[in-house]
């Protein structure tokens, strides 16, 4: 759902599954003369394709979403138009997801129980071009920035993999086609193609045949 031109404003695109958490996001946002939601999105494919027409200054993105999550969704968007910056949205301080927004690029992370008290205040630091994190889980991106965890270079590519790509990883392995993966993992042809791109983008490899054999490789599919 679009809106029209709002000027100078932060130009603020919303991607939830529900509708009316999407509706409460844009009353908050809006009591801000200086933001303006331009768009909203209720999958991780309808958000790639708005940034695409809207090109928003950030997109408040929710963790989990159908079809494509909000982890997938950001790293394709960044790939697009690094410009954009994105902060994430979860319900949950998992150490793995924080990191993983991180590194994909995400400029915020917030944790739900705090959104009505801070999002303005996030969406405002990222449109300033600082980051933002829920005071919840300081410590653990601090002790990431200490440690170097975020862009570690020397981690294995198969470990930058989401859950979901490494299940699409192991069906391309098995010799399923996308529309087969599509059945089994309940999502659109669609996704399971962004979901092969990211894999493939994510591990340097073009064919299929090298997807099969670095499964094989990880034990992920037997010869």
């Amino acid at each position: 759902m679009e809106t029209p031109d709002t000027g100078k404003k932060i130009r603020v695109l919303l991607a939830d599954d529900h509708t009316l958490v999407r509706q409460g996001f844009r009353r908050m946002l809006e009591d801000d003369p200086e933001i303006a939601v331009v768009g909203e999105a209720r999958t991780g494919l309808e958000a790639m394709e708005l940034c695409k027409n809207l090109k928003p200054d950030i997109v408040v993105m929710d963790l989990s979403m159908p079809e494509l999550g909000g982890l997938e969704a950001t790293a394709e968007i960044l790939k697009d138009n690094p410009k954009i910056k994105i902060l994430i949205l979860s319900m949950f301080s998992n150490d793995a997801y924080i990191r993983k927004a991180f590194e994909l690029g995400a400029k915020g992370y917030m944790l739900k129980n705090a959104i009505e008290v801070d999002l303005n205040r996030a969406v405002r630091a990222l449109a300033e071009g600082q980051a933002y994190f829920s005071p919840g889980i300081s410590h653990i991106v601090l002790e990431s920035m200490k440690t170097g965890s975020f862009q570690d270079d020397t981690q294995d590519p198969y470990e930058r993999l989401t859950l979901r790509e490494k299940e699409v990883l192991q069906l391309i392995a098995q010799g399923k086609s996308n529309k087969e993966i599509a059945v089994l993992l309940n999502i659109s042809v669609n996704t399971v193609a962004v979901h092969r791109a990211r894999v493939m983008d994510t591990l340097d490899l073009h064919r299929t045949a090298e997807l099969v054999l670095f499964a094989v490789k990880k034990g992920l599919v037997q010869t």
